[in-house]
């Protein structure tokens, strides 16, 4: 196994991990109790379906939904982060383009 393997470093790895539930699948049930309506548990029920298991399921998407958003929401502001120190500061690609083209005797213009 490759280095990159052994330490989950390979974009294979990450991309797997990425796709993970953010919660334990293998944790032990637990009781609870829910408000629901009663005629639409009743004909959930008579149709076979599994109340339990439907409402891990929403659940289990309202986590990813939310998770998802928290996300988005610090990405935003690591933009805006980065958007603000180009604008007072240059973009550092252009800024390292520059230091080796400087270091390697080049004109800063390819053209």
């Amino acid at each position: 196994m490759s280095q990159a393997h052994a330490n989950h470093t390979c974009p294979f790895h990450w991309r797997r991990a990425l796709r993970q539930l953010p919660y334990d699948q293998a944790a032990r049930k637990r009781t609870v109790s829910l408000t629901l309506n009663s005629d639409l548990y009743a004909k959930a029920k008579a149709q076979g379906i599994n109340a339990s298991q439907v409402a891990e399921a929403a659940l289990a998407e309202a986590l990813a939904a939310r998770l998802t958003e928290q996300a988005r929401a610090e990405i935003g502001q690591d933009l805006a982060a980065y958007n603000a120190y180009v604008d007072r500061h240059g973009s550092p690609a252009e800024m390292l383009r520059d230091h080796l083209a400087a270091r390697d005797g080049r004109p800063d213009d390819p053209a």
